[in-house]
């Protein structure tokens, strides 16, 4: 061999390896061991593979074309220039390979016994949690992993992955320490929210009118402000609210009870609301919804948990003051928001709160109580909604909330199951091998 031809060879050499790697990439419905129940939805699992084989397809057509070159044209350029054009190739192998990792995390867990059946169980919750009636968006499919930590986040779907590109699917991130019981709703439907806020521009939509309430001036200015910039994990906030009642509340409290110096802790930077306010703004936005006293009660329980002692700094005191000033006007002006996407309808009316009020869910619980059968009719979303209301109430053990919901995250795991069997059984072998990429 020539040495002027030796690295022409070598990238050739490392660029054949690439693909050699590439083809050992294999889509995960030839490889991970799931029970059928265990499976993310037909949507997800179609999304996924599509999206991961188109980033195989266009990575081997590029690989390939490079091969082409460096046995042409790429004779004429230097060894370095060469070099350049393969080290391009190799970090968009990385990244196939880190899109591949990040539906990995998530699809692998569904192999653990019972775990992978309730995790498909709460895919069953989130969908549900986030179709809002209306047909005001196409709600993109949902699968939930769980991880460790108390708090939940969310991938939304077409948002950016790493290394560049969009996700096909709501990747949902579940407090393994929430599993079973109510307050796993809490979580996982205000990372739904914040999916549903994507699809309906929310945030946007309110930024306008609090901007004007800050632009007002006056000694809440500062109130207004900060509502802003919380607003992307409050409209969530109220998204879980809305769909699961007083469980997101009471959910709410066991995420944020903290040593109390993190209670009354503020940070500019955090999205997130001060605990302590959070707190109050989830009774706040309850009790505009759905009017019973269990908000205030709910909402003295947290004064009591964390008082506000005078041992708090000046400026924490003042802020807290004017927030609560402002509270009920910014819950009005959230309630009442027509976004576009609604067509002419306040957030209020899109989210029907009639069907969930506190005096229905309890007389759901009644007709249910004793009745699996009856239980397992509901919606996901409300069943969670009825369970968080008795376990409000103390209609409900912790016990027999945990036992009776890993029965019912089995059951819709399992009817799910069927139900796409059902679907294949009835489609053309051609249209189901479109479903199921192998490339």
């Amino acid at each position: 061999m020539a040495a002027a031809s030796y690295p022409f060879w070598v990238l050739e050499q490392e660029a054949r390896a690439l693909l050699t790697r590439l083809a050992r990439v294999r889509p995960f419905a030839l490889q991970e061991p799931m029970v059928p129940a265990a499976a993310a939805s037909t949507e997800a699992q179609a999304a996924i593979e599509g999206y991961l084989a188109d980033g195989r397809r266009e990575l081997r057509t590029r690989v390939q074309q490079f091969l082409i070159w460096l046995r042409g044209p790429g004779l004429t350029v230097t060894p370095e220039e060469a070099q350049r054009r393969f080290t391009f190739l190799r970090l968009r192998f990385n990244v196939v390979l880190s899109h591949f990792d990040v539906f990995a995390d998530v699809l692998t867990q569904r192999s653990e016994s019972q775990t992978g059946v309730w995790l498909a169980g709460l895919d069953e919750v989130a969908t549900d949690a986030l179709d809002l009636p209306g047909s005001y968006f196409e709600p993109p499919p949902v699968i939930c992993y769980l991880d460790r930590g108390h708090g939940a986040a969310i991938r939304r779907a077409r948002t950016r992955l790493p290394g560049g590109g969009e996700s096909p699917v709501a990747v949902v991130r579940v407090p393994r320490e929430r599993m079973v019981g109510t307050g796993v709703a809490s979580s996982l439907v205000h990372e739904v929210g914040h999916q549903g806020a994507a699809l309906l521009d929310l945030v946007n939509a309110l930024r306008a009118p609090l901007q004007a309430k800050q632009q007002a001036g006056g000694r809440h200015a500062i109130a207004w402000q900060m509502w802003e910039r919380w607003i992307s994990e409050i409209v969530a906030d109220f998204w879980s609210v809305a769909r699961v009642g007083v469980a997101s509340t009471t959910g709410l409290i066991g995420v944020v009870s903290l040593p109390r110096a993190f209670v009354f802790r503020g940070n500019l930077e955090d999205p997130h609301p001060i605990p302590w306010i959070r707190v109050r703004l989830s009774c706040a936005m309850g009790k505009a919804l759905y009017p019973d006293p269990q908000w205030d009660r709910l909402s003295s329980l947290w004064e009591q948990f964390y008082p506000l002692h005078e041992d708090l700094p000046a400026t924490q005191r003042t802020l807290i003051a004017v927030l609560e000033d402002t509270m009920p006007d910014f819950v009005q002006l959230l309630l009442e928001l027509r976004p576009s996407a609604l067509r002419g309808r306040s957030l209020r009316e899109a989210m029907r709160p009639a069907e969930r009020t506190p005096e229905r869910l309890r007389a759901l619980f009644r007709q249910w109580q004793g009745s699996f059968e009856k239980t397992r009719s509901g919606a996901p979303s409300l069943v969670f909604a009825v369970l968080g209301q008795a376990r409000a109430d103390g209609k409900m053990t912790p016990e027999d909330e945990s036992r009776l919901l890993a029965d019912l995250l089995t059951f819709w795991a399992l009817r799910a199951a069927l139900q796409s069997t059902e679907f294949a059984a009835t489609r053309p072998r051609r249209a189901l091998l479109a479903l199921s990429p192998t490339a």
